[in-house]
């Protein structure tokens, strides 16, 4: 891919507040470990430092996982989705991703459907 990092922030489709989700899942094991919030900024840092860093809505700032948990994630990857609205960050975790302190944020409430798939 020879465009620029500019370039490929231009594709994506970020909501009215200037967000878009980003999907956060295990590189080899394609295991999701989280959901979370980025910017056109925290987009730049993330594709250019090779660690992932969102947005926080509750503080207001930029934070980059894992620098006081020491739980890293180190991009391996990212894919916009075909609507440009979410991204895929592909990751290798260090430690967990979740800050309950398990490796993925999806363990806690499984909301298994009552009837199986309908025809």
């Amino acid at each position: 891919m020879s465009d620029t990092v500019e370039e490929r922030i231009a594709r994506v489709t970020f909501d009215d507040r200037g967000l878009v989700a980003a999907v956060i899942q295990q590189w080899d094991t394609r295991e999701v470990h989280m959901l979370g919030w980025m910017d056109a900024e925290a987009l730049r840092r993330t594709l250019t430092s090779g660690r992932v860093t969102f947005w926080s809505r509750s503080r207001q700032e930029y934070w980059r996982k894992g620098d006081t948990s020491g739980h890293i994630q180190l991009v391996r990857g990212a894919r916009l989705d075909c609507d440009g609205d979410t991204v895929l960050v592909e990751v290798e975790q260090v430690g967990a991703a979740c800050h309950t302190g398990d490796r993925t944020c999806f363990d806690a409430d499984d909301l298994q459907p009552v009837e199986g798939p309908q025809p």
